[in-house]
C-alpha cells in the first residue's frame, strides 16, 4: 500500500469486471472476448491495464466468465514468440510483447453467473481484503496524456470514502446515464455527491454529470453489496450498494473529467476509438490520415 503526500493509504489494487457476453459485438465475440478486440494493435483490455499501471496500480484482478481465459493468457510470457522476434532482430516488437507481462500482477476469479456489476465486484472481496481499491469497467479508457485515475486515488486516500468520475453530457442525453446530484467544493472539478439517479429524464435530472466507468471504493463496499437485494433483472447493482453507504454517512465525492475518453462498449464508439488512436500513431498516423481524408472526400480509398 502506497501513501500520498499526506501519508494516507492509497489503493494499489484494481478490479476489472469482464464476465459479460458482449452481445452487441456478436458474432465477433462468440469466441473472442470483447475485451480482447484490437484497437489498432493492442486489445482494449491492455489499454485499461496500462491506465491502471500508470496510476500506480500493481495488482489487477480480472473478474471473468466462461470462455474468457484468453484474457489472462494475453498477459503471460510467450518465450516462443519472444525467441522468434529476437532471432529476426525485431527488438521493438519484442519489447512490446514483453511489456504486457510486466505491467502489473494479473490475477483472475470467476463470476459464475452475470448477476450485475455489484455482484461482479463482490466476488473480488477475498482478493482485495480490507484495503481501498479501484474498479475499472472493461470497455472504456482515458487518454494516456490526460489521466484521471491518479487524482481519483489521491482523493480517496484523503477522504476514505467513495470517489466517482463524471463527464458533462448534454442535458437532453441524461436518460442514457446514471446522473449525480452534487454540491460544489472549494476544489475545481471536485464535487460532493449527495445522490445518484439512474437514467432520469431531462426534466428530472439533478445535473448533467454522468457517471463514468471508474470507481475508487473503500472495502466497506463488500458488506454493502452483501446486503443489497437484487433489482430489475435479478441483478445486484453497485449503485444500490454505494447509495446504502452514502445513506450511512460514507463520504462520496466525484471528479469531473475534462480529458478524452474512449468508449468501446458500442460498435460506433469502438470504431471511433480505432480511428482516433490510429491517427495519433507516429508509425501510421500520417499515411492513415491522408487515406482517411481521401476516403471521406469521395476518393477511391
Amino acid at each position: 500500500m502506497t501513501t500520498n503526500a499526506s501519508g494516507a493509504r492509497r489503493a494499489v489494487k484494481a478490479v476489472i469486471p469482464a464476465a459479460g457476453l458482449a452481445t452487441r459485438f456478436l458474432p465477433a465475440t462468440k469466441a473472442v472476448p470483447k475485451e480482447l478486440l484490437p484497437v489498432v494493435d493492442r486489445p482494449v483490455l491492455q489499454y485499461i491495464v496500462e491506465e491502471a499501471a500508470a496510476a500506480g496500480i500493481t495488482d489487477v484482478l480480472l473478474v471473468t466468465g466462461r470462455g474468457k481465459t484468453s484474457m489472462v493468457d494475453h498477459f503471460d510470457r510467450r518465450p516462443d514468440v519472444e525467441a522468434r522476434l529476437e532471432e529476426k532482430g525485431d527488438l521493438e516488437r519484442l519489447a512490446e510483447v514483453r511489456r504486457t507481462s510486466e505491467l502489473a500482477n494479473i490475477y483472475t476469479c470467476r463470476q459464475g453467473e452475470p448477476l450485475g456489476l455489484g455482484h461482479a465486484v463482490g466476488v473480488a472481496a477475498s482478493h482485495i481484503g480490507g484495503e481501498p481499491f479501484a474498479v475499472l469497467l472493461g470497455d472504456e479508457f482515458c487518454d494516456v496524456d490526460e489521466p484521471l485515475l491518479p487524482s481519483m486515488l489521491d482523493l480517496q486516500a484523503q477522504t476514505g470514502g467513495i470517489v466517482l468520475a463524471f463527464v458533462e453530457v448534454d442535458p437532453s442525453e441524461t436518460s442514457r446515464y446514471g446522473i449525480a446530484s452534487i454540491e460544489t467544493t472549494d476544489t475545481e472539478d471536485v464535487v460532493k455527491v449527495t445522490g445518484l439517479v439512474e437514467k432520469p429524464s431531462p426534466a428530472e435530472a439533478p445535473s448533467n454529470l454522468a457517471v463514468l466507468g471508474r470507481y475508487v471504493l473503500p472495502a466497506t463496499i463488500f458488506d454493502a453489496i452483501a446486503d443489497t437485494k437484487p433489482g430489475s433483472g435479478g441483478e445486484i447493482q453497485l449503485t444500490d450498494a454505494m447509495a446504502a453507504l452514502l445513506a450511512d454517512g460514507t463520504p462520496v465525492h466525484g471528479i469531473v473529467y475534462r480529458g478524452h475518453r474512449y468508449d468501446t462498449g458500442m460498435p460506433l464508439g469502438y470504431l471511433q476509438a480505432v480511428v482516433q488512436l490510429a491517427v495519433k500513431r507516429p508509425d501510421l498516423g500520417e499515411e492513415f490520415r491522408r487515406w482517411l481524408g481521401e476516403f471521406v472526400g469521395g476518393g477511391k480509398g
